[in-house]
């Protein structure tokens, strides 16, 4: 009889109540693209489609438990992390996957929520950029993230592109910039890595105010699509696709009075079954 794991992936970030962001959004991701997802919380946040209204911070040491016994048992094949609400938590999460073998990594450096919440204050940017920016794959800043960690006004893509040669410097292997809030006809993100890659993906504006744990569903599904085998170039690319096409099918989706989800499982895939 022949035996097979789950392609798996670990999400180390923070909870949200109203499930469109955060480890919900992580894990629907990886369930819609046919992966088999973990989880390490990093903070607990009361949220729903209107915003956030409080936040508890996990202790350090459970962060620690929660990503060790994942590693220690269902081995991720790529990681994505998420929320990290202060230095200590940046700390913790640093020191415990320098324990273990390295596996490519997706950080999505969250600073404030959509609503204008807070996420991560500065000491936790601080150490981000000196303790895991050197450890990742490829880092995820949207417009805001990016221009406060460089420090760079971005108004446009030439911006971005700007923006994402600064923040190489910082240590990442990659860097994609995503433009989603810049005004226009189509949104752009911008790609580039250590190896001389150099891309901007264009995508059609939706209309939709289903636009609630974006960033984090693009993360995933980049974690995701890497631990089904694609190169890193080719996830960021087939992740931006799915990213849209979740955009354009849930346009049309009430869910709660504020923004609303993206259309996750618009096309599900079959979990991916690796032989062992």
């Amino acid at each position: 009889m022949q035996y097979y794991q789950y392609c798996s992936v670990l999400t180390i970030a923070g909870s949200d109540s109203g499930g469109g962001a955060g480890i919900q959004a992580d894990l629907n991701t990886f369930a819609a693209l046919g992966c088999y997802g973990t989880s390490a919380i990093t903070a607990i946040t009361a949220q729903n489609t209107l915003g956030v209204t409080d936040i508890h911070i996990i202790p350090p040491a459970i962060i620690q438990s929660q990503i060790r016994a994942v590693m220690d048992d269902i081995r991720p094949l790529v990681i994505k992390i998420g929320m990290l609400p202060n230095r200590e938590t940046v700390q913790i999460v640093a020191d415990t996957l320098k324990g273990y073998k390295p596996i490519p990594v997706i950080l999505d450096p969250v600073i404030s929520s959509s609503s204008g919440k807070q996420l991560a204050n500065n000491e936790a940017l601080l150490a981000m950029q000196k303790l895991l920016f050197p450890m990742v794959t490829l880092l995820t800043p949207n417009l805001n993230e990016a221009a406060q960690i460089t420090g760079k006004q971005i108004s446009n893509v030439d911006d971005m592109q700007k923006a994402a040669e600064a923040l190489l410097d910082l240590g990442s292997l990659a860097v994609l910039v995503k433009g989603g809030h810049l005004d226009g006809a189509e949104l752009y993100n911008v790609y580039a890595d250590r190896h001389g890659g150099r891309k901007i993906l264009v995508y059609p504006f939706i209309v939709t105010s289903n636009t609630h744990g974006t960033g984090c569903t693009l993360a995933s599904a980049i974690a995701a699509y890497m631990a089904r085998g694609q190169s890193l170039p080719e996830a960021v690319a087939s992740a931006g696709d799915y990213v849209n096409r979740a955009l354009k099918e849930g346009r049309n989706v009430k869910i709660g009075e504020g923004f609303g989800p993206l259309n996750h499982f618009f096309k599900p895939r079959k979990l991916v079954r690796i032989p062992l």
